[in-house]
């Protein structure tokens, strides 16, 4: 199965290695993860990768993303967001942290907080750096 195909399998319980053993993120799909990232914030960085299935633009992004996005689990972990079938918890990434919705957006929790954020094609792992 392809990189793609096995982002959004209808398991809700999926861990990094579940999703695809290439994979590098971890699944966003339940509001109490929030709690989660908060928590993990506080000691490294944490990408939220916010991202549409049906728009070429956000495919082409993440596929980008995915393909630069070589930080190892020790200094970044990044967390996928299927927006279309989880706008609830697109909605409260805006409110919690205080960020303008967009598609695809990447933002960086560091100790609770969202200290960057970026879309469309101004998305870079690149500029994940400042943040390792």
């Amino acid at each position: 199965m392809s990189f793609f195909k096995n982002i959004f399998k209808e398991n809700a319980n999926t861990s990094k290695e579940e999703v695809n053993e290439t994979a590098k993120f971890y699944t966003l799909d339940k509001m109490e993860q929030f709690d989660e990232i908060d928590e993990i914030s506080q000691t490294k960085p944490v990408v939220l990768f916010k991202h549409s299935t049906r728009c070429s633009i956000s495919r082409m992004a993440l596929k980008q993303f995915d393909a630069e996005f070589n930080y190892p689990e020790e200094k970044i972990d990044w967390y996928l967001l299927d927006l279309l079938n989880h706008r609830d918890l697109s909605n409260e990434i805006a409110s919690r942290y205080n960020v303008v919705h967009q598609s695809p957006q990447i933002v960086v929790i560091r100790n609770g907080k969202a200290v960057f954020n970026e879309s469309h094609d101004s998305i870079s792992a690149e500029d994940l750096k400042q943040f390792t």
